[in-house]
């Protein structure tokens, strides 16, 4: 173990885990309940998972369908070599990308990209993601349903 890197997650910590994963709105009351110990147990594990870097921040899930994002897909960029740094802030720009990784294989980029519509999911794809520097070819998967695994 380096210095910078945290201590191993014990059983307790992994358990705390899923249980915010479940509900991030969750009091570290019930927390402890449902973890069996004791809520100032629960608050110090969580400070520290916090602390570590383990937990980095609690957020909302929201169903895109009910929110207005009736459109969405998977787009895979094939990038040119050293336009990562500059592509990446670019790509956070765009509100319609919600998320972002880095991949190895046949593409270098997966986005996944929702918008209110497939108007809105085709000015996206064409006229933001294929007209950027560095990106050399675009590939689109629909999403056709949803399933969220939480």
């Amino acid at each position: 173990m380096t210095e910078s890197s945290p201590p191993p997650l014990d059983e307790v910590d992994k358990k705390i885990l899923a249980e915010l994963t479940r509900d991030g709105r969750m009091s570290v009351s019930t927390v402890a309940e449902n973890v069996h110990i004791s809520r100032a147990h629960a608050y110090s594990r969580i400070s520290r998972l916090t602390t570590d870097g383990i937990l980095t921040k609690f957020t909302a899930l929201v169903d895109p369908i009910k929110a207005g994002l009736k459109s969405s897909a998977y787009v895979t960029l094939k990038v040119s070599q050293h336009s990562w740094r500059e592509l990446r802030e670019e790509l956070r720009a765009i509100p319609e990308v919600a998320h972002i990784a880095l991949v190895g294989g046949d593409f270098d980029v997966i986005l996944l990209v929702r918008a209110e519509d497939n108007q809105g999911l085709r000015k996206v794809i064409f006229d933001r993601l294929q007209s950027m520097p560095g990106v050399l070819d675009t590939q689109t998967f629909l999403i056709f349903e949803d399933l969220d695994t939480r």
